[in-house]
């Protein structure tokens, strides 16, 4: 039995250049929303290395899929994708303006591997240890027939509608 509920992100896509960044906001908002803040640059910096290695090397297609995962004190991001061939670290010399994606990821994480997916596959994954108060996060809300749902429950009365107006916001 696992004492708390695991927090899961998956996002699919292919990985072209113009899609890293938006990646790495999606990736930086749901470690905001997890109060992983001091993980962010870490997680961002990762998930952009594993990507490019996916642009730039990976056979037959560039579709692949971006997890996060925090269970208990440590988060797992890993990047799934269809090439079978397995990375390799390499020694870029000073000069070289690439070759050091999987060198900065073992610099900046707990720990990083690969593992292979399938026939057709292989995921790169690294660990980054979450902060000690992770323990004391708000449980995650769930919502189902019994419940009011996350906007509470609906009024009826019109006196309180009128003197609680309903608004929205739009998140740019």
């Amino acid at each position: 039995m696992i004492s708390e509920p695991s927090r899961h992100c998956t996002v699919e896509l292919q990985a072209l250049p113009s899609r890293i960044g938006q990646v790495r906001r999606i990736i930086s908002a749901q470690l905001r929303y997890w109060h992983l803040d001091p993980l962010i640059d870490q997680a961002a910096l990762g998930v952009t290395e594993l990507l490019t290695n996916v642009h730039r090397h990976a056979q037959p297609d560039k579709s692949c899929t971006v997890e996060i995962e925090l269970l208990l004190d440590r988060l797992t991001v890993s990047v799934h994708d269809h090439d079978p061939r397995l990375p390799t670290v390499n020694e870029a010399d000073s000069f070289a303006t690439s070759g050091r994606g999987l060198a900065l990821i073992a610099a900046v994480s707990e720990s990083w591997g690969v593992r292979p997916s399938g026939l057709s596959g292989k995921a790169v994954w690294f660990t980054l240890p979450a902060p000690c108060d992770t323990s004391t996060l708000p449980p995650l809300p769930v919502y189902g027939s019994m419940t009011d749902g996350p906007f509470g429950a609906v009024r009826t009365d019109p006196v309180e509608a009128a003197a609680n107006p309903a608004r929205s916001a739009v998140v740019g």
